[in-house]
């Protein structure tokens, strides 16, 4: 906003513009009219030649009337001489009571309060497809990994539904931040109110809030950076774990035969020099995006770091844009609607190491009462004496097994080879496991329904929001059009 001083300097003008903050003034202005009106602080007739002219500069704007031309700020004082111009100096009597600091305050919260909607939607979106995908990959084995070595067979759909879970939990945070940010600073002037008897709460109602900030110093000086760094760690939470998801799949692509891939399309791109590379284009933007979008998250956290209330710094009409989070969950869900899984290559690579020498020792302890750090110790022997000849796990010979078992053991194996062939599957692993949360079918499907349950509840308290915030409008509207008449 430019400041009260008039400096020629326009040291605000990266804070004029963003989300729908022109648009915001306009409501925000409707609702002021209607209210002086209803209290009788500005007289009726007074009121009504003033919702004329606000009317009119709309109206003027939108069809580019000469001096009308659309206006790229949303400060009060680029728009006061515009409505001054259409209903003359009375039509000051608008701003009777309030500052620029309430109505950048209120600015903010509705360009938060509007991007958190379309956040939380676009989340969902993204939910929705790792559910569908995760559903078509009950039975599909995987490798899984930790400290970026394989570790544990586990599903596609268990690995998918762990991201959901991460997912849910973001757009959890973010309704609940919703609900602290709907709440409307209007009428608290500068920061100690005015002498005009205001009502705050009917301005709160015109403009869709829930309730008031009611301290008019926080409303003003305080709240806004806690709501808009709110709203920032809450989309910088999903914003990592969509850079992870795309760092995991993309790895697979140094296989000369991954497992993971893209399906052909605009998501992949070719070399301009070497004819049989196909790029995954589409997880390097994704990680690239996600990296960019946490770095502008952190904006709000540094403007305001080390300051004074109600400095200009953390000034800003549009504090955290939804702009790029709306473009990178875009590109998340695309990226899972596209991806394409090889189950015999994922398979043959579990098959390809040793992670299910983990289920020896339990299958040791669960059938024949083997101490756990007994049937521990075999596995590793066994591990390292496959490995050091070139053997995968199921082609070593069972008199070895059974040998290296005795030795470290001092007993026999008590394990047939039908018995051991069995426990060293994938199959037998993956889909033998009982724990809460695990990857066997009925949890998985568990899981599913309970998901699926989670994402119609937010979806449906998500629309719930809107049509709130849109029959308000509505209400503000029809209000405001019968103060004109």
């Amino acid at each position: 906003m430019p400041s009260d001083s008039g400096n020629t300097l326009d040291i605000n003008a990266s804070f004029r513009g963003g989300g729908r903050s022109v648009e915001f003034l306009d409501q925000i202005n409707k609702a002021s009219i209607v209210m002086l009106a209803e209290t009788g602080i500005v007289p009726r007739d007074v009121a009504q030649r003033i919702a004329k002219g606000i009317a009119e500069v709309i109206e003027n704007e939108k069809n580019g009337k000469a001096g009308f031309a659309p206006r790229e700020s949303a400060d009060y004082l680029d728009y006061e001489p515009r409505l001054i111009k259409v209903a003359g100096q009375e039509a000051s009597r608008l701003h009777t009571g309030r500052s620029r600091q309430d109505l950048a305050s209120t600015i903010a919260r509705m360009n938060l309060r509007d991007g958190l909607l379309q956040t939380i939607a676009a989340l969902i979106g993204v939910r929705e497809s790792l559910l569908t995908k995760a559903e078509q990959h009950i039975d599909t084995i995987i490798p899984a990994y930790t400290h970026g070595v394989q570790a544990q067979p586990t599903t596609f759909a268990h690995y998918l539904l762990a991201f959901e879970s991460a997912l849910a939990r973001a757009t959890e945070r973010l309704q609940e931040t919703y609900v602290r940010v709907n709440k409307c600073p209007l009428g608290a002037a500068a920061l100690a109110t005015s002498s005009f008897p205001l009502d705050r709460n009917r301005l709160a109602e015109l403009l869709g809030f829930e309730g008031l900030v009611e301290n008019a110093y926080d409303a003003n000086h305080l709240a806004p950076i806690d709501s808009a760094l709110e709203v920032a760690a809450a989309i910088s939470s999903a914003a990592i774990q969509t850079g992870m998801f795309a760092q995991d799949i993309h790895a697979q692509y140094a296989e000369p035969v991954p497992w993971f891939m893209l399906a052909a399309g605009e998501l992949t791109g070719t070399s301009s020099i070497m004819p049989q590379k196909r790029n995954p284009a589409a997880l390097e933007q994704l990680r690239a995006q996600s990296s960019i979008l946490l770095s502008e998250l952190q904006t709000m956290t540094w403007v305001s770091h080390n300051n004074r209330p109600g400095m200009f710094d953390y000034r800003m009409y549009d504090p955290v844009p939804a702009g790029r989070a709306l473009q990178v969950f875009k590109l998340f869900k695309q990226v899972v609607d596209a991806l394409v899984v090889n189950k015999a290559r994922a398979l043959e690579e579990v098959q390809a190491d040793y992670s299910t020498t983990t289920e020896i020792a339990d299958a040791l302890l669960q059938r024949a009462e083997v101490p756990f750090r007994t049937g521990h110790h075999f596995a590793s022997k066994l591990t390292d004496f496959g490995r050091g000849r070139g053997l995968k796990l199921q082609e070593i010979p069972f008199a070895e097994v059974a040998r290296i078992y005795e030795e470290q053991a001092k007993e026999k194996l008590p394990l047939t080879e039908k018995e051991f062939r069995e426990v060293i599957s994938a199959e037998y692993m993956v889909f033998g496991r009982t724990g809460l949360g695990g990857p066997q079918t009925e949890e998985s499907r568990r899981h599913m329904a309970k998901t699926g349950a989670a994402l119609k509840l937010d979806q449906d308290g998500m629309e719930m929001n809107r049509e709130k915030t849109a029959e308000s409008n509505r209400k503000c509207k029809d209000e405001f059009e019968a103060l004109k008449k």
